[in-house]
């Protein structure tokens, strides 16, 4: 990537803290960062990710502990006077002049007219410069600056550096997100902070990860803070905001959230980080470790101790961001339907064996009725067939009566008439 190529890319990190070997132990169990020194000056430790250097690490000077613990970023300009000078006109302070770093480059601190304190870096003519782009190194996927204006940070940074808004996030009561970055592609969030929860004026870099709960959880093992998260953004990104053991804030974003869909998956890797599309729907509360004010002379790097190395990593090229989007409900995974449990082969012959015995017993049951039934017809039958036999033997006998008495009465006229004729 040529100089001119880096104007407004995020090509160096550099951790400002107290403690340089308790940051360096920190951050590699958070990350998948380790350290080494640097060749050019032993004093001084790089960040080394899978692509090589992408930061450093720097004792904060005694003349600015007050200032805390912090992470300075630094942005990349192909003339380093040339910007300080139109900062200078913008309303920003300078608070390290243009140095010139043997075999490396050259590079200056400033202030936005804010507060919030970033540096610029041009490499040497004719190197190839740049270790990140506008959406970070592989290391950085998203950069966010919380001010007290953001109108005026966006024009601010926008004639230094040609970024341009490219969508914004309604936050409610919070207010407006602003999504900035190059050629329409959005990599840096701006916000104004609330007025009933101060916050800082600052730049917050998002370290890309690839599990942020494992990440979040190793940071509070370590010694860290958890602020807020981890949550999901729009755009299906998971971040959390963190707190090392010195004071300096960071955050972790990762692409999907890896341990809540799938503990046992291993993630996958991504050609690039995606960029969280925005913020969450509400701000975390403001850290309670004192933040970083704008640095003085004394706490920008010095020309032999703190500059990036020789050959920083090239930038990556600017990747397509995440369509903007109203966040979505977070949806569980469906859960696990219970295994229905089979009985032991012995209970189920049991259960078959009384069920065929159920309609055997209600059979029998059956076919008594019947019989008692049949039984009770029979007997009904007998006794009107009996009484049937005596109607009948009694007409019977009265009509054989009837005949009998007749026959005498016949017997007894022809007496009679017999007498008189003799």
């Amino acid at each position: 990537m040529s100089n001119a190529d880096i104007r407004g890319r995020f090509v160096w990190h550099e951790l400002m803290t107290t403690d340089i070997k308790a940051a360096g132990a920190f951050y590699p169990k958070v990350t998948a960062w380790r350290t080494q020194a640097w060749d050019k000056d032993p004093s001084y430790t790089l960040w080394v990710g899978a692509k090589g250097p992408f930061g450093g690490i720097r004792a904060l000077p005694d003349a600015a502990r007050a200032a805390g613990s912090h992470w300075l970023p630094y942005i990349g300009t192909p003339d380093v006077d040339a910007t300080v000078q139109t900062a200078q006109r913008l309303g920003g302070r300078v608070t390290m002049g243009a140095t010139d770093i043997p075999d490396t480059g050259r590079m200056a601190v400033l202030a936005d007219p804010q507060g919030a304190a970033f540096a610029l870096f041009a490499a040497p003519p004719g190197s190839q410069a740049g270790s990140g782009s506008s959406s970070g190194s592989p290391e950085f996927s998203w950069h966010e600056l919380t001010t007290t204006d953001a109108e005026a940070a966006l024009r601010f940074y926008g004639e230094l550096f040609g970024w341009t808004e490219v969508g914004k996030h309604d936050m409610g009561p919070m207010g407006v997100y602003h999504l900035v970055g190059m050629q329409g592609a959005p990599s840096i969030g701006m916000y104004k902070a609330a007025p009933d929860k101060p916050m800082p004026t600052q730049w917050m870099s998002y370290a890309h990860v690839t599990d942020v709960d494992k990440s979040a959880n190793a940071a509070k093992a370590a010694g860290g803070k958890l602020v807020h998260g981890p949550m999901e953004v729009p755009g299906g990104t998971w971040i959390a905001h963190l707190i090392d053991p010195q004071g300096a804030v960071f955050a972790v974003h990762a692409d999907k959230r890896v341990s809540a869909a799938a503990p046992a998956a291993q993630p996958a890797k991504s050609a690039a980080p995606k960029s969280p599309a925005a913020p969450p729907a509400a701000k975390p509360a403001p850290p309670t470790v004192k933040a970083p004010s704008t640095p003085t002379a004394g706490t920008a790097p010095t020309t032999s101790a703190s500059a990036p190395p020789a050959k920083p990593k090239p930038a990556p090229s600017v990747s397509a961001a995440p369509t903007v989007s109203a966040p979505s409900a977070t949806k569980a995974p469906p859960a696990a339907k219970p295994a229905v449990k089979k009985a032991p082969a012995k209970k189920a012959g049991k259960k078959k064996a009384a069920a065929k015995k159920r309609p055997q017993r209600k059979s029998k049951s059956a076919a008594k009725k019947a019989a008692r039934r049949s039984s009770t017809k029979r007997k009904t039958a007998k006794k009107r067939a009996k009484k049937t036999s005596r109607r009948r033997s009694s007409a019977g006998g009265f009509a054989v009566a009837k005949r009998f008495a007749v026959k005498q009465a016949d017997s007894l006229l022809k007496r009679l008439r017999g007498k008189k004729h003799r």
